[in-house]
């Protein structure tokens, strides 16, 4: 297993050194001079000259590319022009926000996906698939922005069960936690849950063909039984991928979510980074996000493993 996760690990690392440089050329991609963003459009050549030096950009690309790696192996993302602060303090202190919105999607997605694929495939092609399909297609379908919206208005202006927007920590209250995570959670789930369901009925029809299934079923066991005992951990595997999958785009998703709900999230200062051209926080979470993907693909793998053992023998 240790051997395993090694060898994961070492996969790993062209890709993050090759996000990195994409993370880098960000900069020279954008048109037009990034000194220049800076400064009011009355700026003089000595003035954008001073931002060009100060932001290194006066420098051949190659000592630019070497400064790069030499501060990302540090830790240090850069300074923030527009907030004047470090990037990766700036991303530490929102980081919370997004994960919690993240892993609670996720757990929304999974949870509901997973059971609602499990019972279209034991009620394959009677009404109860066909309702969960049709909902699950409905739900890929649905904008986030405009979901988002119209939970606030129910659930929020009309029923004021939950908050508009507005972020509370964990640790100073949960039930403020709840109320202000739970919409934009869900938001960021349903489109997450038809793809799930959809792939989960998938994998489990596949494996209720199998003769093991069959087996348990002329045995007498209870079918809730052999679905949760037998059926669901053979088809697990696809599942998983799709959950890695998941849980890149809600890291995605959040950028939108985020800015319908008012959480001070990442998200949100990745927008504010673009609107302002703050070339530093725009690579630094860039590069951020990158590496928690990478390693949520490294879980998966790691979990692939746990679950079949044949995936390690390979």
């Amino acid at each position: 297993m240790l051997r395993f996760t090694v060898r994961r690990l070492l996969t790993a690392v062209p890709v993050l050194a090759l996000v990195s440089l994409m993370s880098f050329a960000v900069i020279w991609l954008v048109p037009g001079d990034p000194a220049s963003a800076f400064l009011d459009t009355g700026a003089t050549p000595d003035q954008i000259a001073a931002v060009r030096h100060r932001l290194g950009l006066d420098q051949p690309f190659y000592l630019q590319i070497i400064a790069w790696y030499g501060r990302v192996l540090r830790g240090d993302l850069g300074q923030s022009i527009l907030l004047n602060r470090s990037v990766a303090a700036s991303i530490l202190e929102r980081l919370p926000v997004t994960l919690s919105l993240a892993a609670l999607s996720l757990g929304f997605a999974a949870f509901l996906g997973v059971c609602a694929g499990m019972l279209a495939a034991m009620r394959h092609r009677n009404w109860a698939d066909q309702t969960i399909m049709t909902l699950a297609l409905l739900g890929l379908s649905i904008p986030e922005f405009w979901l988002g919206l119209m939970l606030v208005f129910t659930f929020a202006v009309q029923l004021h069960w939950f908050r508009a927007g507005g972020y509370v920590p964990i640790d100073q209250s949960v039930l403020g936690w709840w109320q202000g995570i739970a919409l934009p959670a869900f938001t960021l789930a349903v489109v997450q849950m038809g793809f799930i369901a959809r792939m989960a009925r998938s994998s489990m029809l596949e494996v209720l063909h199998q003769d093991f299934v069959r087996t348990a079923d002329s045995k007498g066991l209870p079918w809730g039984l052999i679905m949760l005992r037998h059926a669901l951990p053979n088809a697990l595997v696809p599942i998983l991928t799709v959950l890695g999958i998941v849980t890149g785009s809600l890291l995605g998703g959040a950028v939108v979510v985020e800015q319908v709900f008012s959480l001070p999230g990442v998200g949100r200062l990745v927008i504010g980074a673009v609107l302002s051209r703050d070339f530093p926080v725009i690579q630094g979470t860039l590069l951020f996000v990158a590496v928690i993907y990478l390693l949520v693909n490294l879980v998966v793998d790691i979990l692939y493993a746990v679950v079949d053992p044949r995936v390690r023998l390979e």
